[in-house]
């Protein structure tokens, strides 16, 4: 299935978390946070200002970002889980 997000709204798959503290303890799947840290699968056209006008996005496919916490909608697509939030819900484009 493929996914075209609308406006402002980006789709998001999560980055997988480690699974070893830094100092060395193995961390239990349970007791794992979700990661806010994830790759940008696609992205919509943009938001529109008052004039109509189409202000595109920052961000585009491909990009490492960070997050808020509790952002988007949590979906699956073809098994594997995915978020749909808005631009504004990205705090930061990570650089590798």
């Amino acid at each position: 299935m493929k996914l075209k997000p609308l406006n402002d709204r980006v789709l998001v798959k999560r980055l997988e978390s480690e699974e070893v503290s830094a100092g060395g303890i193995i961390i239990p799947d349970t007791a794992k946070e979700k990661p806010m840290k994830g790759k940008i699968v696609a992205a919509g056209p943009g938001k529109a200002d008052d004039s109509g006008k189409i202000i595109p996005m920052t961000v585009k496919e491909g990009d490492a970002v960070l997050f808020n916490k509790y952002a988007g909608t949590e979906i699956k697509i073809d098994g594997v889980e995915h978020l749909v939030m808005r631009e504004d819900d990205i705090l930061a484009i990570i650089e590798m």
